[in-house]
């Protein structure tokens, strides 16, 4: 039995991952990757997502910042796309703070680089 936090999403949103990397491969930029996530988790996979969400950031109740998740799917996983040769902590580092300023506590760092790679984290509240 599989205990990760939404497990059942978190597989088919890494099995539409996959299937855009084995498609499309490596080097393009990110934002091709993204529609192309966008298209096959909406419509070929059937979820609720929406892609540059604006992330707003408070420091003592008060506005300093905003960012775009490029993904949050099912309104429970904010997924971050990189086309990177390698993932870096500042790249955890960005996923992470997204986490912190929403109510989302599962998030998916999805790389298109050489090689496909991913990583889970989560931000308990």
């Amino acid at each position: 039995m599989n205990t990760y936090k939404h497990h059942k999403l978190t597989r088919k949103i890494i099995k539409g991952y996959y299937g855009v990397y084995n498609e499309l491969g490596t080097g393009f930029l990110e934002s091709v990757y993204e529609s192309a996530m966008l298209f096959t988790l909406k419509n070929e996979l059937g979820m609720d997502v929406k892609s540059q969400v604006p992330i707003t950031v408070y420091f003592r109740d008060i506005i300093v910042g905003e960012f775009r998740a490029d993904l949050v799917v099912e309104n429970k996983v904010i997924v971050e796309l990189k086309a990177v040769s390698i993932l870096l902590s500042e790249h955890k580092a960005q996923l992470i703070n997204y986490l912190k300023a929403t109510d989302i506590e599962l998030g998916l760092l999805m790389n298109f680089g050489d090689e496909p790679e991913f990583k889970r984290f989560i931000f308990d509240k």
